[in-house]
């Protein structure tokens, strides 16, 4: 199995790309924002391992996740996943930008203002389970970062987690359309029913798993899941 990290320039946003063997088909997830983007570099480990893309895979709708995702399609022509409450923030990621925040002001730096979606945008809703490029993906729905964060169960070894989970933390809720209440809800039901032996892929950061953020993780004990809002 191929299993490669890019950390995009802005954010560290993490692009992960999951592929069976060299020269096979392979799916990514999350490409983040460059100059002018993600698709040189996700390109030159595409070419090192003789890889096909075949999908993109977006855990939620803000731009340091998305903002690759309609150049990427226009050189390789692949479907898009995203849960359907963030898909129309693909083509206005203002629309859950906080206005003048960090985003907002390297849009204006960068001279970008217009976006679109690619051609082929699949929805997926909590549950649906597909095969992509060898894997079976499961997406479970887990709101409270944005509306429609999901995180995706792949092969029942690895959780693709966005800006859910993270390594002794979790997403922010204070952007605009999160929610606390909601992200308390998702870690408590989703979660936490997760088997420990789950290799966490974040959205950020390193890698860790169910187990040890179980044990560790502030955010997924009782005294801040039962806390006031």
């Amino acid at each position: 199995m191929i299993l490669e990290r890019i950390a995009a320039p802005y954010f560290g946003t993490n692009c992960w790309i999951f592929a069976e063997a060299k020269g096979s088909e392979c799916f990514i997830v999350d490409p983040g924002m460059a100059i002018p983007d993600l698709v040189h570099e996700i390109s030159e480990v595409l070419t090192r391992h003789r890889l096909k893309p075949i999908a993109t895979v977006v855990t939620h709708g803000h731009l340091d996740h998305t903002f690759s995702v309609r150049p990427f399609d226009d050189k390789y022509g692949v479907a898009t996943y995203i849960h359907p409450k963030d898909r129309e923030f693909l083509a206005n990621p203002q629309g859950i930008l906080s206005p003048g925040g960090a985003t907002d002001q390297i849009l204006l730096e960068m001279g970008v203002t217009t976006f679109g979606e690619p051609q082929d945008v699949r929805e997926l809703v909590n549950g649906t389970v597909i095969e992509i490029a060898g894997f079976h993906l499961k997406a479970l729905h887990a709101p409270g970062h944005t509306p429609g964060s999901t995180v995706f169960q792949v092969d029942d070894e690895y959780l693709i987690s966005g800006d859910v989970l993270f390594q002794n933390s979790i997403g922010n809720t204070s952007f605009r359309l999160g929610s606390s209440s909601d992200m308390k809800k998702t870690l408590r039901n989703v979660i936490l029913p997760l088997a420990d032996e789950l290799i966490v892929l974040p959205g950020h950061g390193a890698e860790t798993t169910i187990g040890r953020e179980r044990k560790n993780n502030d955010y997924l004990q009782e005294r801040f899941l039962r806390s006031a809002d």
